[in-house]
């Protein structure tokens, strides 16, 4: 698994499965609230109004806890190389699902575990094993019962690209964000990686207006749109990286990126809060990913699976 420094207390296993779980699900979140906002805001423009909103949001919550000393004396430069590359995927994945759809995005994201797995055999020599090939396509086969075999995907193929180049963005800028910062809380990897991708999105937005981006439709945005606003900004990308990142530093980026397949019960979730249907196939979609997280980590042995 990713290799951290231990100069920091971690949270237990299930404490960090749970923090990865609670990420997922407002990440979720995120998906059906930028189908309100990407058909109104160019998508340059969204992704640094978001991150920007997201690092303001946590830099006061980061001096307060961890003291002047910490903002002060974190490497500031690679926060903001790691940033600058977050905000590319960040711009990618609205690219793509303005392309396609939030179930392209959600069939897509399936890739995640595969990717980490990779990155993590690559670059810290794990091994693979027969446990962790089970929980990967036990996990990976939960994701797609949930998304009902994916058939209800509206994506090009260029939409698609696009959400996996920033998947692979994503997955190697968050085991880098861990690893490059043994030393400061997941509150602090989060908030200094968020100013960077903030900082490149706002210029590159800035530059792109003089050369003539379009503005955002400022008549089609009302209270809705604001509310789905601050959900994609602070609930799917704040909050959701501080999880994410406590989860990662624990677990590893492989292990961590099973949860998630879990993502479209998480949105059926919080549509089923708000009047929609119960999918029981979703339910035991997201069974499976649990099953194949557990199988993946060796917290349940391949042979207790055949009774």
């Amino acid at each position: 698994m990713t290799v951290v420094p231990a100069t920091l207390p971690r949270p237990s296993l299930a404490l960090a499965h749970l923090a990865c779980a609670g990420s997922m699900l407002v990440w979720a979140a995120g998906l059906p609230a930028a189908d309100l906002l990407i058909p109104h805001v160019p998508a340059l423009t969204l992704t640094a109004a978001r991150m920007t909103i997201a690092a303001l949001a946590l830099l006061p919550v980061w001096w307060l806890l961890d003291g002047s000393r910490a903002i002060l004396g974190a490497a500031w430069g690679i926060g903001l190389m790691i940033g600058a590359v977050n905000s590319l995927g960040a711009f990618g994945l609205i690219l793509g699902q303005a392309r396609s759809d939030a179930v392209t995005v959600a069939i897509v994201s399936a890739a995640m575990p595969i990717i980490g797995m990779g990155i993590e055999v690559v670059l810290d020599g794990r091994r693979i094993t027969r446990a962790l090939i089970l929980g990967i396509g036990l996990s990976l086969l939960g994701g797609l019962i949930a998304l009902d075999g994916g058939g209800s995907g509206g994506g090009t193929v260029l939409g698609a690209l696009l959400c996996l180049g920033s998947i692979v963005i994503f997955t190697f800028s968050s085991r880098w964000t861990v690893t490059a910062y043994p030393r400061l809380s997941p509150l602090g990897r989060t908030t200094i990686t968020l100013c960077g991708g903030a900082l490149a999105a706002v210029v590159m937005a800035g530059l792109a207006t003089l050369f003539g981006l379009p503005a955002p439709e400022w008549d089609a945005l009302g209270l809705p749109e604001a509310g789905a606003m601050f959900v994609y900004a602070f609930a799917a990308l704040a909050l959701s990286q501080v999880l994410w990142i406590t989860s990662v530093g624990r677990l590893g980026i492989g292990i961590a990126s099973l949860h998630i397949n879990a993502t479209p019960f998480y949105v059926m979730l919080i549509l089923f809060a708000f009047g929609g249907p119960w999918l029981w196939h979703q339910v035991f979609g997201a069974a499976l990913v649990a099953v194949g997280v557990m199988v993946a980590q060796g917290l349940l042995h391949p042979s207790r699976l055949r009774g």
